[in-house]
């Protein structure tokens, strides 16, 4: 039996990077998905590449009436999820936090931190009914060692790391488990934001050069882990925090 058989699922920012290939995985180990992304067009063109069980649906996760919407065309195609990724995240251009304007920060808490408000809202009564859920909320390497140039966006993912924890403590008698997934600087869309210089081969080597293991983060780092948090194999851990990260946060 694949490791997610039976088990559905919803990710958010799922059009492309680490939400994408989060996808795939599951579709890959049997489960049916939802694919959410704020560019509908990605995910729709991703589902029909999956398969019948991937299924996706434009989606806007600071508000909260789409995703509710998002919820609900997950029950209605597939069920109530077994597993939510809150995967969608956003960041300001590296650089001084004097000359992050107010609507940009506003922007990465609202998709970073009250998209997982939302979420839990919509979805963690369905979970409680049934006495089992598993959550997922990706962070950050940067909120285990933040650097200049990221405070706001650090301090988001700081946020999503305290409440990780503290969702996992709360849902826990509900039978739900709640981790976070802290990954490295991928080249991924918002490489370029992260870095704040010229996405060049030397500029990628210094920030390379920061991490043990010798290269940056892929997709398929962050998916491989968030199939096994959301697996049997994973069924006694909850609250923890996964760095996916080459040694980077030592």
């Amino acid at each position: 039996m694949s490791r997610l058989e039976n088990q559905i699922a919803i990710v958010t920012g799922a059009g492309s990077g680490f939400g994408a290939e989060i996808a795939r995985a599951y579709v890959k180990e049997r489960a049916r998905v939802v694919l959410a992304d704020i560019h509908g067009d990605a995910v729709r063109r991703l589902a029909d590449e999956l398969g019948p069980g991937a299924s996706g649906i434009a989606c806007d996760v600071t508000r909260a009436d789409q995703v509710k919407a998002a919820v609900q065309h997950c029950v209605e195609t597939f069920g109530v999820p077994d597993i939510v990724v809150n995967n969608a995240g956003t960041t300001h251009r590296n650089g001084s936090m004097l000359d992050v304007p107010e609507d940009v920060f506003d922007r990465v808490f609202a998709v970073n931190v009250k998209s997982i408000y939302h979420m839990a809202r919509a979805v963690v009564p369905l979970m409680k009914a049934r006495k089992q859920g598993v959550i997922l909320n990706v962070g950050s390497v940067g909120s285990h060692r933040p650097r200049p140039g990221l405070t706001w966006y650090n301090g988001s993912k700081g946020a999503v790391g305290v409440m990780s924890k503290s969702m996992a403590v709360e849902l826990a008698p509900d039978g739900i488990r709640v981790n976070l997934i802290s990954p490295v600087m991928a080249a991924t869309a918002l490489l370029g934001e992260f870095m704040g210089v010229p996405d060049t081969p030397e500029n990628r080597a210094r920030f390379v050069s920061t991490i043990p293991l010798g290269r940056m983060c892929e997709p398929i780092d962050v998916a491989n882990v968030a199939v096994f948090l959301a697996s049997a194999e994973a069924r006694f851990l909850t609250g923890i925090d996964m760095p996916v990260d080459g040694g980077r946060a030592i």
